[in-house]
This record gives structure tokens, C-alpha cells and sequence, in this order.
């Protein structure tokens, strides 16, 4: 059997999506900077699109701009902002995402902007306490940067509690939202978010697709130079294919969020109990109760000879999973978000995510991997 758990890291695209992509590719083909009517239909395509994402995230068409990456949208925020609204003090957290923490770095390095990092708990939450107090005693012109969800273990900041302190003392707010997108409900005109990030391939879209929100009394220039294009906020001809797979996945994501959530939520549940029957000893990483991201499920095993080639067992199985996410698998370097909330700890984590389209069957062939390579 073949078993995909790892689509915190990116998920199969949609036979729907594909379809829309497939007959737009047959029917357009024009470049939608051009005023001729095959490049007029072209960007008709673009502005449909443009709405779909803003009508789902209660913003206006014009805040929306579509990028290749989530990581060029969070570099584009943070580094903007920093050359050209004057932000000299940026407060995060240790367990952003890379293109978050890196781009911070090396702000600070270059721009010499000052840079601080929230005390996080065992279950990699912030204390809204501690981000006041940060707040309070900022003299220089202030952005927070936190991810709505975190893609390694799952638990969510309590991003509508930070909008409401970060409006309060005058401070940007900047949301990596790439693992909550399509998952949970956003609603932007009654969260005050200055800049906020999306992508298509974590909710059964395309690759190479992506959206910046940029509210609009937070205007930047941009960061890519060149054309007009993306009224002049992203210089470039548009992937356009990947811009109406974005707009369709999302639309599909929104229309079906109840119902991929519950069927997930039972996969996930039954790993869980699954996992804690069959090896009693493992523990599950970040929040487990109220509100969590519900497609990722982060398990340590104890430390042994056994368990130490873990992943790659499970490779051999066909099993696909991850030892924390996509962007740090692969280096010599382990996970930040664990050595932030557990340092020193030498237990074995494999981060299991879910699809709708998993299933209990799969689960059982996995625990069952597990047992055998474990020797339970």
C-alpha cells in the first residue's frame, strides 16, 4: 500500500483544478499586458481569479496580489516594509516558518533592524502578555510577524487577540497564513491584518502560485521591479494557469471546508488513539485540545538504535512522511520548531498530515510499518 501523510508539505491536485487549468491552457494563451483582445480575455481570467481570493477573505479586489511563492509574498512584506515605511524593530516568534526567521536575520544583518523573539511554551504557544509588554516599550516603528498555524505541530496563534494589540499600539501586523488557509475561515475585514500570505499547493492547487494581502492603508512598492504588472505591485508576466488553479482550490476549499474537516478530523483521531494503544510511551507535540490545526499530527518516540532511521523505513514502505517540514528535511540541521519547544530532546518526531482523502485503512498499514520496524 501507498500512504501520503505528509501534505503539510504539499498535496495532490484536484482533478477539478487540473480540468480548469487543462482548458484554460487550451483557450488562453495570450499575455494579459497586452491590449489586444486575446490579452484582454487573459486578464479577464486574472481578475475573476483576483476576486475569487478577496470575496473569500472579506478584502477588497485591490489588496490582493499574486506571487509565485508564499515565500516570496512573506519576503516581499517584511522586507518592503522595512525599506519603505521605516520599521526598525520586527517581533516574532522561534518557530516561524524559515523564509520568515531567515528573511528577519538577515534584515537585521544588512538594515540593522532590531529583532525580537516571543518566549514560547512547550506547546509553542506565544503569551499575549509578553507581545504587550513588547509593544509597549517600542519606541521605533514596529511590525509582528507570526503564522496563523504552525506547519510542524500544528498549534495556532491567537492571531485575532495580536491584530487587536498590534492595532492598539500602532504596530504592522504580517500573517503567514499558508497552513490555515482553507482550513479555517478568514475574514479580513474584521481582523486587522496589514499583510497576509497564501499558496496554492497546500490546499490541492498548483505549484508556483501565490497571493499577497496588502491592507490598504499598509501600501509597499515592490519588491520585484520591472513591468506594471499587478498594478504595479509585482513586476513580471503573470502565470496565469497557476493563478486560476489558486482561485479554484480556493473556491473548492471554501465550499467544502466542513466536510474535508470532519473527515480528516476522524482520520487524524483514529491515528492518534491508534498510536498512543500501540506504543505507550510516544507523545504529541504542540496543542491537542480546542483550537489546533486539525490536518497535522506530531509524534515522538523515545530515542533508540531502533527508531533512529525511522523516516527512511517508513520511505521503504512507501509511506510518506516527515521528520518536521519540507523546508528543513534534507540538512544536517534538526528541526527549530522542536529544539525551541523541547530543546536538548533527543526523541525521534515524524510529523504525520492529512488529506481528505485519507483513510483509517491507511492508518492501520502505518502503525502497523511502525510495529514491525519497531519491534512493539
Amino acid at each position: 500500500m501507498k500512504v501520503y501523510f505528509d501534505n503539510a508539505a504539499t498535496t495532490p491536485i484536484l482533478p477539478e483544478v487540473i480540468k480548469e487549468m487543462a482548458e484554460l491552457m487550451n483557450q488562453e494563451f495570450g499575455n494579459p499586458s497586452s491590449i489586444h483582445s486575446s490579452g484582454r480575455s487573459a486578464r479577464a481570467q486574472i481578475e475573476k481569479a483576483r476576486k475569487i481570493i478577496a470575496n473569500g477573505l472579506n478584502s477588497s479586489i485591490g489588496e490582493i496580489f499574486f506571487t509565485s511563492s508564499a515565500t516570496e509574498s512573506n519576503n516581499t512584506a517584511l522586507r518592503q516594509a522595512v525599506n519603505s515605511l521605516g520599521v526598525k524593530h520586527i517581533i516574532s516568534s522561534p518557530t516561524e516558518h524559515p523564509c520568515v526567521i531567515n528573511t528577519i536575520l538577515d534584515l537585521h544583518k544588512t538594515k540593522g533592524i532590531r529583532s525580537t523573539q516571543l518566549t514560547i511554551n512547550e506547546k509553542g504557544e506565544i503569551s499575549l502578555d509578553e507581545l504587550k509588554e513588547h509593544l509597549e516599550n517600542s519606541t521605533e516603528k514596529t511590525l509582528v510577524s507570526l503564522m496563523w498555524g504552525n506547519n510542524e505541530i500544528g498549534t495556532i496563534h491567537p492571531i485575532a487577540e495580536v491584530s487587536l494589540l498590534c492595532k492598539e499600539y500602532g504596530a504592522l501586523l504580517h500573517c503567514d497564513a499558508v497552513q490555515v488557509l482553507g482550513k479555517f475561515p478568514i475574514d479580513l475585514e474584521a481582523t486587522h491584518i496589514d499583510y497576509l500570505s497564501g499558496t496554492a499547493h497546500k490546499l490541492y492547487g498548483p505549484k508556483g502560485s501565490a497571493f499577497l494581502y496588502i491592507k490598504g492603508d499598509s501600501l509597499i512598492p515592490p519588491f520585484i521591479t520591472g513591468g506594471s504588472q499587478e498594478r504595479n505591485m509585482r513586476a513580471g508576466t503573470e502565470n496565469i494557469y497557476g493563478i486560476v488553479g489558486l482561485a479554484k482550490a480556493f473556491e473548492l476549499s471554501l465550499e467544502r471546508m466542513e466536510e474535508r474537516r470532519t473527515q480528516i478530523e476522524i482520520v487524524r483521531n483514529y491515528m492518534k488513539e491508534r498510536l498512543a494503544s500501540q506504543f505507550p510511551t510516544c507523545t504529541f507535540n504542540g496543542v491537542q485540545e480546542g483550537d489546533f490545526l486539525y490536518h497535522i499530527l506530531s509524534v515522538c518516540f523515545p530515542y533508540s538504535p531502533k527508531n533512529e532511521m525511522l523516516i527512511y523505513n517508513l520511505d521503504i514502505k512507501e509511506i510518506a512522511a516527515s521528520t518536521g517540514s519540507a523546508c528543513s528535511s534534507g540538512t544536517d540541521k534538526g528541526s527549530h520548531v522542536l529544539e525551541a519547544i523541547k530543546p536538548h530532546n533527543k526523541a525521534i518526531t515524524i510529523r504525520f498530515s492529512f488529506s481528505f482523502k485519507n483513510t483509517k485503512q491507511e492508518v492501520d498499514y502505518v502503525v502497523n510499518t511502525l510495529s514491525e520496524v519497531l519491534e512493539v
